[in-house]
């Protein structure tokens, strides 16, 4: 896609327009947080010089990607599936939207790409069958270990009797354990399992996740003796050393286009040339028939990389892949409307990249004095 082909990427959405095109891509960023303003940039910097128009939407008026965004729309909190999926198709129909990039709220839309389809849209997405088996860690670890894809070995409890077993059984080689929920999102539970008492020199030095095992055994029993609903719980060795995160773009289907390998240890990231564990995200990729934007997450264990986590959906740092010269959000898109990444060279790996703060100025908007070009969440949200 060169030259006079930049504008015709996108066929206008009233077909009784015979060989019209569109002038501008709408894409939507849904569920939009802090680094989807990076995502942004990339997207209006695209280099085939395709104009685009960036919707976006939270569920936070306060989001700071709603103040970066060329539409901002505030999405309804505590509804059911079926009630998102209807909310973001009126959205897309009304607005004419092209293209819509979700990173949450999966499980609502991914089964419904025909009825985007049927309005315009095309939905950038895994298949939900994807979706739900990665939702759950039980469920992904078990899927991956059975189609000989490393993994780390775990234990999936439900109550304090299946934790204590847990806990016995994995700590025997001596590694330190760690928990987290089996959903999605499940760093916000993340513990790792300490029963040392507190000291004065921890006092001194950042906190760290931790937990007893009494404490979290405590904690099930009381919510068992309760009633309240108790997530099943991954245990499984806690592994240190540097998080590598796979960015992947791949085809429908599970045809792996790129993954860009970095390893996040502390501050710094590193672009990684390690075939190894691009070799295992292809085969997560194939296996669970991921598409577009995706990432694989692998840990090192006995000098051996295993699987983390996988995710149906881009990583917060995907814009990282920037500096291997690669524009993947755009190629994403490609991909989604013409089969085609426009990637036509290897990334460039082996940079070493510092994470620091960025500031960026705002134009503060009130319903009352917003700009035509920028409708609040009253103008976009049903009802």
């Amino acid at each position: 896609m060169c030259g006079t082909r930049n504008r015709d990427m996108v066929r206008v959405r009233d077909g009784n327009r015979k060989g019209a095109v569109a002038i501008t891509l709408r894409i939507w960023l849904s569920s939009a947080g802090a680094a989807t303003v990076q995502v942004m940039r990339l997207l209006r910097e695209n280099p085939d010089g395709v104009d685009v128009t960036i919707y976006a939407s939270n569920v936070d008026p306060g989001a700071a990607a709603l103040s970066v965004c060329d539409v901002s729309a505030i999405e309804p909190r505590y509804v059911d599936n079926k009630e998102y999926a209807q909310f973001a198709l009126d959205f897309c129909r009304t607005h004419r939207i092209d293209v819509l990039i979700p990173p949450r709220r999966l499980d609502a839309l991914a089964g419904r790409v025909a009825d985007f389809a049927a309005v315009g849209t095309s939905l950038m997405c895994s298949p939900l069958s994807a979706v739900r088996a990665l939702t759950s860690k039980v469920r992904t670890y078990e899927i991956a270990g059975a189609a000989g894809i490393p993994v780390p070995p775990w234990r999936e409890a439900t109550d304090a009797d299946e934790f204590y077993a847990a806990v016995d059984e994995l700590s025997r080689g001596g590694e330190t354990l760690c928990i987290k929920p089996s959903g999605e999102y499940s760093a916000f539970g993340f513990r790792i399992l300490d029963d040392r008492p507190l000291t004065l020199a921890s006092l001194r030095v950042a906190p760290r996740p931790v937990a007893s095992v009494e404490a979290v055994a405590g904690a099930l029993r009381r919510a068992a003796d309760e009633g309240e609903f108790v997530p099943p719980l991954l245990v499984m060795p806690f592994l240190e050393g540097p998080e590598i995160s796979i960015d992947c773009l791949s085809a429908p289907g599970g045809e792996l286009v790129v993954g860009i390998p970095r390893a996040k240890q502390g501050r710094f990231r590193t672009l990684l040339d390690d075939p190894a564990v691009v070799d295992i995200a292809r085969q997560v990729v194939r296996h669970f028939e991921l598409a577009y934007l995706t990432n694989v997450q692998l840990r090192y264990r006995g000098g051996q990389p295993v699987l983390l986590e996988v995710n149906p959906r881009p990583s917060a740092g995907l814009f990282h892949t920037a500096f291997a010269d690669v524009n993947l959000p755009w190629a994403a898109v490609r991909l989604l409307l013409e089969r085609d990444s426009g990637l036509r060279r290897p990334p460039r790996l082996g940079a070493c990249l510092a994470v620091a703060e960025a500031v960026m100025e705002v134009t503060p908007h009130r319903d009352d004095q917003a700009p035509d070009r920028v409708r609040r969440s009253a103008d976009l949200v049903p009802g």
